[in-house]
């Protein structure tokens, strides 16, 4: 169970690195992908896309 709290919060680590890069093809924009703005910075919290991908490593982990 902790292995995979660990993968979830690195995989939310590297999404919002590239977020910006991936809204050009819509990958970001989930239910559960909070943003907001603070003192003219965007902050981006993808706890949707996080767990979509998190989910999909997991099922291509089980079938290898």
């Amino acid at each position: 169970m902790l292995k995979w709290i660990v993968v979830f919060a690195l995989v939310c680590i590297v999404f919002s690195a590239v977020l910006p890069r991936l809204q050009r093809f819509g990958i970001g924009r989930l239910p559960g992908d909070f943003r907001f703005r603070v003192r003219g910075h965007d902050y981006v919290v993808p706890l949707g896309s996080g767990a979509a991908f998190a989910a999909c490593f997991w099922l291509i982990d089980h079938l290898i």
